[in-house]
């Protein structure tokens, strides 16, 4: 891939991760974080709804089939070690937080050129 197509592949990330964000807002949920990052990774979007705490992964790809496959083990590893850090990081900021009751989730969102984004919670 060449420098331009870099540039144009990673401009279109930002975009997609907007639209994540705006499409999870519809939806209710209350963005915590975007583009989080820690010294294992970055986790796209951190949301809330009620007392659910969702760490998202935004995927812009041609088509659905593309960007359900694109999510590599080594990904959701690097989101899952990034996500426990988030969480004790709030642990430690808040005494009174009480995640016992909190149900922790790792969501996908699938952003592809002129289609209704596809957000698959549980993704992993």
């Amino acid at each position: 891939m060449g420098a331009g197509n870099k540039k144009k592949a990673y401009r279109w990330g930002h975009v997609a991760e907007w639209l994540g964000v705006i499409f999870l807002t519809l939806k209710g949920y209350s963005i915590q974080e975007r583009r989080y990052k820690t010294s294992v990774g970055e986790i796209d979007i951190i949301a809330r709804k009620q007392n659910i705490t969702v760490f998202c992964e935004v995927k812009a790809r041609k088509d659905y089939d593309a960007a359900a496959h694109s999510l590599s083990e080594k990904q959701k590893n690097r989101i899952r070690n990034a996500a426990e850090i988030y969480l004790s990081r709030l642990k430690n900021k808040n005494d009174n937080n009480n995640l016992k009751t909190e149900i922790i989730r790792c969501d996908m969102i699938m952003i592809i050129p002129w289609k209704w984004p596809i957000h698959i919670e549980n993704a992993w």
